[in-house]
């Protein structure tokens, strides 16, 4: 009986591996970098800093 109880207590390793890999499964089907939300934020935000960066070497460039 004892051996039994033992076994049953607290969470093992391949527990917590699931449940990481359940959230990431999750995350990268609601979050997909790719076609979602989350990909035209990341690529509307790299096109404005990459904007702003062509601005100002076009800027430092006309000075000298």
């Amino acid at each position: 009986m004892s051996k039994l109880l033992r076994n049953k207590k607290g969470q093992s390793t391949l527990e917590y591996i699931l449940l990481v890999t359940a959230v990431i499964a999750v995350a990268i089907i609601f979050l997909n970098p790719a076609t979602g939300q989350l990909g035209n934020i990341l690529g509307d935000t790299y096109n404005t800093v990459a904007n702003e960066m062509n601005a100002a070497a076009n800027t430092l460039s006309g000075a000298f």
